[in-house]
């Protein structure tokens, strides 16, 4: 049976699970990146299963909040934005025009989604909002995940069967390494993001719920 098309939502509001104003794990160089919230794909295995939900998150006018990511990525230095999830193409039409104003500023886009990219630019003839979100992508990594077939050689990539493709000539041959983020807030609340097999990222947390006096150095 041929996969369904994205939802189609309005232009307007934006569902937001997280923001990162810099980041080195999430795509080539230095990079803002965007979580959504919600997936219609739920593939098993996902590293993500808390942002299948439409209910979580927040939602934001996506003007107001591409003018605060473009403002701040142009004071930063970082060369672009990456969009992940949950699914941005359940959210295509807001994701285009965030996307949009990152290029007028002159800035890449790398866009995640568990979509093929084959099956996007087909609905894309019906569907203005795909169409643009693909438009204003540079770099898209494309496919659903299979939790049996890991990915250990291409940077960015969580399974074998996905794709990595350049749209323009922003990053006609993208390189790069995995790598993970931890950041610990104030409040002591632990956010972790990048790309780690299963077996490093449970050293990771279990290390992080280890007391203080059993802590000792991780090997990631």
């Amino acid at each position: 049976m041929p996969p369904a098309p994205p939802p189609a939502v309005t232009p307007d509001l934006l569902r937001v699970a997280r923001t990162l104003p810099v980041t080195e794990a999430e795509g080539p160089g230095r990079r803002a990146a965007v979580w959504v919230q919600g997936c219609s794909l739920r593939c098993p295995g996902c590293f993500n299963p808390h942002l299948w939900t439409t209910r979580g998150g927040k939602e934001r006018m996506v003007d107001d909040l591409a003018a605060e990511l473009v403002d701040r990525a142009v004071t930063d230095g970082v060369e672009g934005v990456t969009l992940l999830g949950g699914e941005p193409f359940d959210q295509a039409a807001p994701l285009a025009r965030l996307a949009a104003a990152f290029h007028r500023a002159g800035l890449t886009v790398m866009t995640f989604t568990g979509y093929d990219i084959a099956d996007l630019r087909e609905w894309a003839a019906n569907r203005p909002d795909i169409e643009a979100l693909l438009a204003s992508t540079d770099l898209l990594a494309d496919g659903p995940y299979l939790e049996a077939a890991p990915e250990r050689a291409r940077p960015w990539i969580g399974s074998a069967n996905q794709g990595l493709h350049s749209l323009t000539d922003r990053y006609p041959h993208p390189a790069g390494r995995d790598s993970l983020e931890v950041r610990v807030a104030a409040d002591g609340t632990v956010a972790v993001n990048g790309w780690a097999d299963v077996a490093a990222l449970e050293d990771l947390l279990d290390g992080l719920r280890r007391p203080p006096w059993a802590q000792g150095p991780l090997a990631l």
